[in-house]
């Protein structure tokens, strides 16, 4: 998978790429991210990429000029290439959603500044706008690397196990459930019993009741959107009974 990201800090990009999935990503071949400096297209000798908006307020906006330059640029290598703009007033980021997009073969990412970018440039060259949350940060660098770390999972011989991505939180619309690992017992703390005995359908039984009891604790409005099965309503249930006796022994 090809990424090409526009942003005037392309050095940030290198805490992404120093270690961990994405390094491995790249060094595999699974990943092949460009950065592009707008600043490299500009035409004046201050090499300026923002200015004062129009109709007065604070802040400043960026170019549609050094923008429109960089995005001619890589369409030159193929005109079909899905533009993101991350930005606070795009659609929330979710599971589903890096899942769609880790199927295209390139992506653009564009990270603006400032108060944001000239929106001729979303007219004519933006395909979709995603935020990464309600919340404002200082550009779009860090939202762009947040969306590259979920898609990198997503590529063949990134993980260890590729089968981790599909036990994920949010995989099926639910919360991840608990983990463990050695000691047994930790500070007085022991491991469930059922995740000892090796019966697989057991195991598979309770994480699934532990998922949903998750979500229903933690993101009720999660549940509310799904669809539960059979089995997933016995199982909340027997999950709500358990832990509504003991909040009663509390």
């Amino acid at each position: 998978m090809r990424i090409d990201v526009i942003s005037i800090f392309p050095e940030m990009f290198k805490a992404l790429t120093c270690c961990g999935m994405a390094l491995r990503a790249i060094e595999r071949g699974a990943l092949d991210l460009r950065l592009w400096d707008p600043r490299d297209t500009t035409k004046d000798k201050h090499r300026r990429i923002d200015d004062r908006p129009y109709g007065g307020g604070p802040g400043m906006v960026m170019l549609a000029q050094p923008l429109m330059d960089t995005l001619s640029r890589l369409r030159q290598d193929d005109g079909a290439s899905k533009v993101i703009y991350l930005t606070p007033q795009g659609t929330r980021l979710k599971q589903d959603k890096i899942r769609d997009l880790a199927g295209q073969s390139r992506l653009i990412l564009l990270s603006g500044r400032y108060e944001g970018i000239d929106e001729r440039v979303i007219d004519r060259e933006v395909d979709e706008e995603i935020s990464i949350g309600d919340y404002i940060l200082t550009g779009g660098e860090l939202p762009a690397m947040v969306l590259i770390e979920g898609l990198i999972r997503y590529l063949p011989g990134v993980l260890g196990n590729e089968e981790s991505v599909f036990a994920d939180s949010f995989t099926e619309g639910l919360l991840d459930w608990p983990h463990y690992t050695r000691p047994v017992d930790f500070a007085g703390h022991e491991v469930p019993n059922v995740l000892l005995g090796g019966n697989h359908e057991e195991i598979r039984r309770w994480r699934l009741k532990q998922a949903l009891g998750r979500t229903w604790e933690r993101r009720p409005d999660l549940i509310e959107q799904l669809v539960l099965t059979d089995e997933q309503k016995e199982l909340l249930l027997v999950y709500q009974k358990e832990h509504t006796s003991e909040e009663v022994l509390r």
